[in-house]
């Protein structure tokens, strides 16, 4: 009886071991270049893995992440997300990369989480009002103000927005612990999901009138009329 107690402890704490240690997986070998084409390759974490004897600079590079981004749009950013869709050597390794440019006079990264990657961004140039929001119950904003040089980290899952309050473009580099981190932005997914949620669901959520849930859905995306 005591040995088959001890064998239940012991499968339990290597069961939470295992889920403490979750994330991306540590790569076994030096790295695992990431292709479409199945012949002949090893499928490792979501991709297939050419011959690691076949990889060139080309697979573990990006070039042009020093062109300003387009900002016109509704919030007045654009994020360019360096993933392993856009450098296939980053399989397995656990990290990416992003530029976000910023329009002047409110350029707006939205409330967004990323579920698979803590963030920790730099400002290259403006200046950000940037910001998170602790779990439940607390609920906790934690914001700042940063400068040229600055660096800010957003935990994974928490949900955290930029915001450019000068007048002049701003620029911010960000590393993410996640060769794929995802992007959820609030808004969009709540008020523009396909299907739509039902607007009874979203009013009394939001403590909202049922019209106004609608209007919303309607600049989301939603297809409720």
């Amino acid at each position: 009886m005591k040995f088959a107690r001890f064998l239940v402890a012991l499968v339990v704490l290597a069961l939470a071991s295992s889920v403490a240690t979750a994330g991306d997986p540590s790569p076994l070998q030096d790295f695992c270049v990431a292709i479409n084409d199945p012949k002949d390759a090893v499928f490792v974490n979501g991709k297939f893995c050419m011959d690691p004897k076949l990889a060139t600079a080309k697979d573990f590079s990006f070039s042009g992440l020093n062109i300003p981004r387009d900002t016109v749009n509704k919030v007045g950013s654009n994020v360019t997300l360096l993933n392993v869709d856009q450098i296939p050597g980053l399989n397995t390794l656990g990290i990416s990369l992003a530029r976000i440019d910023y329009a002047p006079n409110g350029g707006l990264n939205p409330p967004h989480t990323h579920p698979r990657g803590t963030e920790i961004l730099v400002v290259v140039e403006g200046t950000l009002y940037v910001g998170f929001v602790t779990s439940n119950p607390d609920n906790r904003f934690i914001s700042k103000v940063l400068y040229p040089g600055d660096v800010f980290v957003f935990p994974i899952g928490l949900i955290h927005f930029q915001l450019n309050i000068a007048k002049t473009p701003a620029v911010a580099f960000a590393g993410l612990s996640s060769q794929n981190p995802g992007t959820i932005t609030i808004a969009n997914a709540v008020f523009g999901s396909d299907p739509p949620i039902s607007p009874d669901v979203l009013a009394k959520a939001f403590q909202l009138d049922s019209k106004i849930v609608s209007y919303l859905q309607k600049q989301f995306g939603g297809n409720n009329k």
